[in-house]
């Protein structure tokens, strides 16, 4: 599949679950910003994808983005950051929401694995009550978009 056609919409990520679910296919996701790409994202969506046969990557919005990290974020639109995402081996579909959590999204998509960073702990993972399991990555340290941030002397 071109890198373009992984970027999906809602109703097109819900017919591949629909798919997937008839062809006893296990579906994951995971969400997140993604802004600086970097060695701890691809560890975390390699081992994401490793948990199933198709993962979906719900990409936070730039509205969401910027309310979540402030206004100087985010350092690449959501397109580019899209764009970017969809070319990896591991990502199966990329599904840009525009709210600050992927509950709706989470909760349309009803994956078999929901997977988050390690730094989430027990209950409070979002959209935990519609999935079929919850699974945490261990994160790598020192590894992050804040931390490459901080070393260009950006916020």
């Amino acid at each position: 599949m071109r890198t373009n056609g992984k970027i999906v919409s809602l109703e097109k990520a819900l017919a591949l679950r629909s798919a997937l679910k008839k062809a006893g296919r296990r579906a994951v996701f995971t969400n997140g910003c993604f802004d600086l790409l970097h060695a701890g994202h691809v560890y975390s969506l390699e081992k994401a994808r490793s948990f199933g046969d198709f993962l979906f990557l719900g990409l936070n919005s730039d509205a969401s983005v910027r309310r979540l990290k402030g206004a100087s974020r985010p350092f690449n639109k959501a397109g580019d950051r899209a764009l970017v995402l969809a070319a990896l081996q591991a990502v199966d579909a990329v599904v840009i929401f525009g709210e600050d959590t992927p509950l709706k999204l989470i909760k349309a998509l009803r994956p078999d694995i929901l997977v988050k960073g390690a730094d989430y702990r027990g209950g409070t993972v979002v959209g935990a009550e519609y999935a079929g399991r919850v699974k945490l990555v261990p994160l790598l340290k020192g590894r992050s978009t804040t931390a490459l941030a901080r070393k260009l002397g950006r916020k």
